[in-house]
């Protein structure tokens, strides 16, 4: 008896799985079933922000680039995570206030790199 409660209990789990599985496979084939292909020459062509594609696509980015997307998150991680630790300040104690100390230091240091590289140097 005891079983027979424990599957009511998650009966309407298994039927939520069932619907969204279902749901799932009705609007993955049914595109499939109403779709006309009609390829053209546009269509097929590769497309790159309007103009055609030049060049490799497996050449390496410039190190600017990834500097630029370090520099991206250090300040983007940086307010993510300090303007609520600012707000809570009181609640955290002290090794709330040590432990974002060290998170800053680690992206000062993530800076200091930056700055160092040459990151920050315009052309």
């Amino acid at each position: 008896m005891d079983i027979q409660l424990y599957l009511q209990n998650y009966l309407s789990i298994l039927i939520f799985i069932i619907i969204s599985a279902c749901l799932a496979f009705v609007l993955i084939i049914i595109p499939f079933i109403i779709n006309k292909s009609n390829p053209d020459k546009e269509k097929l062509s590769t497309y790159e922000c309007g103009f055609e594609s030049f060049g490799n696509a497996k050449k390496k980015f410039d190190i600017r680039f990834y500097l630029v997307s370090i520099l991206f998150i250090i300040f983007d991680l940086e307010i993510a995570f300090l303007f609520p630790w600012a707000v809570m300040l009181k609640e955290i104690g002290l090794i709330g206030f040590w432990s974002m100390i060290a998170f800053i230091i680690t992206l000062t240091i993530g800076f200091v790199y930056e700055w160092k590289k040459g990151a920050l140097e315009w052309e």
